[in-house]
């Protein structure tokens, strides 16, 4: 029995991570994504009961414990956060994730500070990289959660010499990670070089918009699963190696995803100071400012929708923040009802987290066959009669594909303007997080429908209701 019980394990962690990599291959598209988070539950509580009957676990009635206080937690956060407010907790979770990794490799340094064991090399340097990819991810996971919270301001956020100063930091902890490696038993730089890992986490978010963090949370979802990794390597764990290197790449490919989405490079991202993180300004100035707009009554939009025979549907971060993708399904089932052809356009980098307009509509159960990639939806645009843009704006803005001058020139968008008509529902004139003006509200097909989402979707399915 002693001498199954570790090969049992290991078999245990092959199956667990197998079980991983299934559910990942499923998240990848929404019908399935479901069943794909039950297959990496499933992997997950495999990898947990084999780690508890590990020998080197000695106290379960603590893990239960925890396990327990965790659940709750969950639990709760579950049925109390809004699917709004989904890109926050997912960042939370993100910092949890590194906060937990480091914690290992703290704990580790104490064991081994205590016990008066050599370091091994390959654990210390294990341990070193585990403390700043988890600190970094757990204080710039926090800073991130702030900006998207509204707590702090989520405009970039810069002072001079700011990267000289970062650079500063980075060479603080190399050193201090040589000087730890030489004399591995040093617990005042220890702790240093764990206040440094936190310091850079907070200079490595601040200067980022609000704009670009869709990218910033695949981003620190990706360096929350190589901590994890590094974690595993300092406990010496197979199971934490392969569940966090396989969510250290696919962080790291859905980041670049999202950067190709918004034209940028990830250099950009991270060190331009890129939007103005606000969406709550007047209209930026110059351009096409001093244009006319058309605008309409919902009466006039219903009559629009009503006798259209196909309507794309393009949501954006303003039907998110008027909670407003219930009345947009009651609003598709009224037409179709009458024959219409509706359909659901979604831009990569739409809303605040990759996938956030999938995750609201499918809250609203809508159904996953009319939810359509990008690259899917532009060349049937052209065939749509009315194109209903829902509080998006950057990622319809035209001037990406005709304004050489324009900050977001070259991005790729949905191509809503080239629709019969499009009809734009929105509060106020005012730019999206690129802080630039949307040249779309003043094309001639164009009308706009000024109003709280949630409102004038409201209203539209009472007007299509009396046609």
């Amino acid at each position: 029995m002693s001498d199954f019980l570790p090969t049992g394990i290991q078999l245990t962690y092959l199956v667990a991570a197998s079980l991983f990599i299934l559910g990942l291959k499923k998240l990848g598209s929404p019908a399935t994504a479901r069943n794909g988070n039950v297959v990496a539950a499933v992997g997950m509580l495999l990898a947990i009961v084999a780690t508890m009957l590990d020998q080197h676990v000695l106290n379960y009635e603590m893990i239960l414990l925890g396990l327990a206080i965790g659940s709750g937690i969950g639990a709760i956060a579950a049925y109390k956060v809004q699917m709004t407010e989904m890109p926050q907790m997912v960042g939370l979770l993100n910092g949890l994730g590194g906060a937990a990794s480091a914690l290992v490799a703290v704990a580790e340094f104490w064991r081994l500070l205590d016990s008066g064991s050599p370091v091994p090399l390959d654990v210390n340097i294990s341990m070193l990289l585990d403390v700043l990819i988890g600190g970094v991810t757990f204080t710039g996971s926090f800073l991130a959660f702030a900006k998207l919270q509204g707590l702090i301001s989520g405009s970039p956020i810069t002072f001079p010499f700011q990267q000289p100063f970062n650079l500063l930091l980075l060479g603080a902890y190399i050193a201090g990670s040589a000087y730890l490696i030489i004399t591995p038993d040093s617990l005042p730089i220890f702790l240093a070089v764990v206040a440094v890992s936190l310091v850079l986490g907070v200079m490595f978010v601040i200067p980022i918009g609000g704009g670009d963090m869709p990218v910033v949370i695949s981003l620190l979802n990706s360096l929350s699963g190589v901590a994890a990794s590094a974690a595993g390597f300092v406990v010496m764990n197979n199971m934490l190696i392969i569940a966090g290197a396989l969510v250290g790449a696919s962080g790291l490919i859905l980041t670049e995803i999202m950067c190709k989405a918004m034209n940028r490079s990830l250099f950009s991202v991270l060190f331009s100071a890129f939007g103005t993180g606000s969406a709550t300004g007047g209209a930026a100035s110059g351009g096409a400012t001093d244009q006319t707009v058309r605008s309409i009554d919902p009466e006039e939009g219903a009559m629009m929708l009503g006798y259209a025979r196909s309507v794309v549907i393009v949501p954006g971060y303003g039907m998110a923040v008027a909670q407003a993708q219930h009345s947009v399904r009651e609003l598709t089932d009224q037409l179709e009802r009458m024959g219409v052809d509706v359909k659901y356009a979604i831009h990569p980098v739409a809303g605040r987290m990759p996938g956030h307009m999938n995750v609201l509509l499918a809250e609203a159960n809508v159904p996953y066959t009319q939810l359509y990639d990008m690259e899917d939806i532009n060349p049937q645009f052209e065939q749509a009669d009315v194109a209903l843009v829902i509080g998006a704006n950057d990622v319809v803005n035209p001037a990406a594909r005709t304004d050489v001058n324009s900050p977001i020139f070259g991005m790729p968008i949905l191509e809503v303007d080239r629709a019969k008509q499009t009809i734009v529902i929105k509060r106020g004139m005012s730019t999206g997080f690129a802080g630039v003006d949307n040249e779309l509200f003043y094309k001639d097909k164009t009308t706009m429908l000024f109003g709280s989402a949630k409102d004038m979707v409201a209203k539209l399915v009472f007007e299509v209701k009396q046609l």
